[in-house]
């Protein structure tokens, strides 16, 4: 399977020019079945990268415009009522895919943000009384702008702490620049793109990955780095249990990708700074002073013995 994987990421790729370390992030992410929330300005590819993932492993995708007006129903869907057989049917929302954009999360009322909660952490959704599984693999894939906060709602900390990763796409260099605006001056390429796995395949892979070892010493080292989160002056809510957890699942996909059947401490090192930081809760003091939360996970990285 480790060639499919391969095989996904040169797909995307195709796609997405001079972005390899993101593609291979969203990738980790979606077999580790975790969300991905993308702060970045517009027009850094985003919804491209969203679209490229769901043609690549043939899977419904999608695509939900946040906006101050929408409701929870817009995306779970709802009972409509049938005239001809005078009852109600379930008409299922947008939720029901296996790939989903939610663009500009954070303009949408906290009421309908809510209204992701269920799905992203526990894969189901229940109306009136119903409990409706959603087909895997599933993943949202939000975004916001960090730069335009006018009109907006920020992410509460429980959303937040649902998502496995947080990424910024920013810009492409120069030379990949140049190649997307003359690779799109015929033709876009999403509509040469093709499916290279399957949905039952990534289902396949990510109970493949549940298999991989990860030593008592690993275990304990997540847990310290969590602890220190919680201890850190600066800090007013650490790192949930859900967190360390994440960055565990985390840490077992990308050892697999890398073809490895166990994990190293290099594995959680590398994917702690798009898990954890993002989880974090300063105190007043010091977000006023401008401290960073990627700075006190470096920090504390730095300070957390390795295991040998």
């Amino acid at each position: 399977m480790r060639e499919e994987i391969k095989k996904l990421i040169d797909n995307v790729n195709h796609v997405i020019r001079g972005k390899e370390d993101k593609v291979k992030l969203i990738i980790t992410a979606l077999l580790a079945g975790g969300n991905i929330l993308i702060e970045d300005v517009p027009g850094v590819g985003k919804t491209t990268m969203a679209k490229a993932l769901a043609m690549s492993i043939g899977g419904i995708f999608s695509r939900i415009q946040f906006t101050p007006d929408l409701l929870p129903a817009d995306i779970l869907g709802g009972s409509v009522y049938n005239p001809k057989e005078g009852s109600f049917v379930f008409r299922k929302g947008p939720i029901f895919s296996n790939i989903i954009l939610a663009d500009e999360i954070n303009r949408a009322s906290p009421r309908t943000q809510s209204s992701l909660l269920e799905a992203m952490n526990e894969k189901q959704v229940s109306l009136d009384s119903k409990t409706y599984k959603l087909d895997p693999p599933f993943l949202v894939i939000a975004t916001q702008n960090p730069v335009e906060y006018h009109g907006t709602y920020p992410l509460p900390e429980a959303q937040l702490d649902r998502f496995a990763v947080r990424i910024e796409m920013g810009y492409p260099d120069a030379q990949y620049e140049a190649a997307i605006i003359l690779e799109r001056e015929k033709k876009d390429p999403l509509l040469d793109l093709k499916q290279v796995i399957s949905c039952p395949d990534i289902v396949k892979i990510q109970d493949e990955i549940k298999k991989v070892k990860v030593e008592e010493s690993i275990v304990q080292y997540i847990i310290k780095i969590s602890a220190a989160t919680r201890a850190d002056s600066r800090v007013k809510l650490g790192v949930s249990t859900r967190g360390a957890l994440m960055l565990f699942m985390c840490a077992r996909a990308k050892a697999y990708i890398e073809g490895r059947g166990y994990t190293i401490p290099e594995d959680v090192k590398e994917m702690a700074m798009p898990v954890l930081p993002h989880r974090l809760v300063l105190n007043t003091k010091a977000r006023y002073s401008g401290v960073k939360k990627e700075n006190i996970i470096s920090e504390i990285l730095s300070n957390t013995e390795i295991p040998v």
